[in-house]
């Protein structure tokens, strides 16, 4: 029997395990994390990594060959103590885990999987991975992941027609489907939504005609644009964490503009931006954020309006926002009072700081219901310059709606592609078995992993636009 540990049994796990128990001589493990609420706050965890054994336990008990058990991936004894006992380890907690987990396995010569960005802190152990024999395979996700296996393949076979690739942009969202993004932000919760609202305030740094372009966070959501993907859609795309690094780890060295970022419906980033500007996605505790005060008293604190009352509150909001016109002014004040977050209700305090109390208040308004669909969107764009002097677009496009009675599309598009690169490891695939702290940027490693996610339905479908 191969023994996979999974960590983490939030929304991605369950297609996840799905997947890998299909081989009978796979048994899974799902260790969750149960520290206490206060450790939960103090750490900054996710939602899925504080979750207790018996979610853990409960989605175990929906496949074969699979049981629950408590760990805390924050300790290295325990991490220590149970990693060794398993050919290779899943990690669906957050990134912050990592580094320790990967040295862990590195002292057990246990492989590891995650669906997260490489970081500094992970690449550090790259030698000491490749000195235990060990792969440690990250960003085999949908983004990143499944971005990977079609930018690669595309540019590969441009490449090889003696073409060259001017310009790449590729641009992701996890969102509702338009029928069921009917609120103020336009957006429902796949996942962490902690996670979802930080992601919006990364600082961004992308190639653009030669040139290196940095963008601070704090002016982040004000370059979304609007883009076009295709019919019944209307997004705006902005560009997300660092893309210049992915000229080299394309091979595209010729490319003069190298943009990756996120899509969300049209309206969306410009409410995330005033609420950042009136400091509700700040994680800083609040002592005097406290449990029996009213949304109204805290949205007063907050902002050091002068009084609770709703005319105070909207002319303190306008003073901070600084909104570019009356009818945005509306828009967004008519989605804060939705929300609820003016009102005299008493507000849920969570974690002893703004951004996780809002969390709180969003995750109970925009969750996904019964019969609610979700979508992946991803789609990349190529400007491809060909040896006689041809210039043609290409797009390569994912849309993935989910079935309301199966898995979201996010915890689908992640969650299986994770099985699949980790089950290949389990098979001793020689590209994904080089040890060392690695992303899938090679056609040798992209290539088998493309193959069977397009088995099990997930594919970016190419065309060509005419100019």
């Amino acid at each position: 029997m191969k023994k996979i540990l999974i960590l983490g049994s939030g929304m991605v796990a369950p297609p996840c395990v799905d997947y890998l128990v299909r081989n009978p001589q796979n048994q899974v493990t799902i260790g969750e994390l149960t520290p206490d609420a206060h450790l939960c706050a103090k750490q900054n965890s996710s939602r899925a990594a504080c979750r207790n054994l018996i979610s853990a336990e409960k989605l175990a008990s929906r496949f074969p060959r699979t049981n629950a058990m408590s760990l805390d991936v924050s300790s290295t004894t325990d991490l220590d103590k149970h990693v060794s006992a398993y050919d290779v380890v899943i990690s669906l907690v957050p990134y912050i885990y990592h580094a320790k987990m990967i040295k862990a396995a590195i002292k057990s010569q246990t492989h590891v999987i995650t669906t997260s960005y490489v970081t500094e802190a992970t690449r550090a152990l790259d030698a000491a991975a490749k000195q235990a024999g060990i792969a440690a395979l990250n960003e085999v996700g949908v983004d990143p992941g499944v971005d990977h296996l079609y930018a690669i393949k595309k540019i590969n076979e441009v490449h090889a027609k003696g073409g060259k690739v001017r310009e790449f942009y590729s641009f992701c969202g996890g969102l509702p489907a338009p029928d069921c993004a009917q609120n103020p932000l336009g957006f429902k919760f796949s996942w962490s939504p902690r996670g979802a609202l930080l992601s919006q305030r990364n600082s961004a740094r992308f190639l653009q005609d030669g040139r290196i372009i940095e963008i601070s966070s704090a002016e982040f959501m004000a370059k979304a644009k609007p883009y076009y993907a295709m019919e019944g859609y209307d997004f705006v795309a902005y560009p997300n964490r660092d893309s210049v690094p992915f000229r080299e780890f394309y091979n595209i060295p010729e490319a003069h503009t190298v943009i990756r970022g996120s899509l969300r419906y049209d309206g969306n980033p410009a409410f995330v931006q005033a609420l950042a500007n009136l400091g509700w996605l700040k994680p800083e505790k609040k002592d005097w954020l406290k449990d029996g005060m009213t949304w109204a008293e805290v949205q007063q604190r907050a902002l050091a309006a002068p009084a609770t009352d709703e005319n105070s509150l909207i002319s303190r909001i306008k003073e901070l926002a600084k909104f570019p016109t009356e009818a945005e002014s509306e828009r967004i004040i008519s989605g804060m009072k939705w929300m609820g977050i003016l009102s005299s209700e008493k507000a849920t305090v969570a974690g002893g700081n703004l951004l996780d109390t809002l969390c709180a208040r969003l995750e109970k308004l925009m969750s996904f219901q019964p019969g609610e669909r979700d979508l992946v969107m991803l789609q990349h764009k190529f400007e491809i310059e060909w040896a006689d002097g041809q210039v043609e677009t290409c797009t390569s496009t994912l849309e993935l709606l989910s079935d309301p009675k199966g898995y979201s599309a996010m915890a689908l598009s992640v969650g299986v592609t994770c099985g699949i690169a980790t089950q290949l490891i389990l098979d001793g695939h020689p590209a994904l078995c080089k040890p060392g702290v690695r992303a899938p940027y090679t056609a040798e490693m992209c290539e088998p992993i493309r193959v069977l996610l397009e088995k099990e339905g997930i594919k970016m479908v190419e065309a060509n636009i005419e100019r």
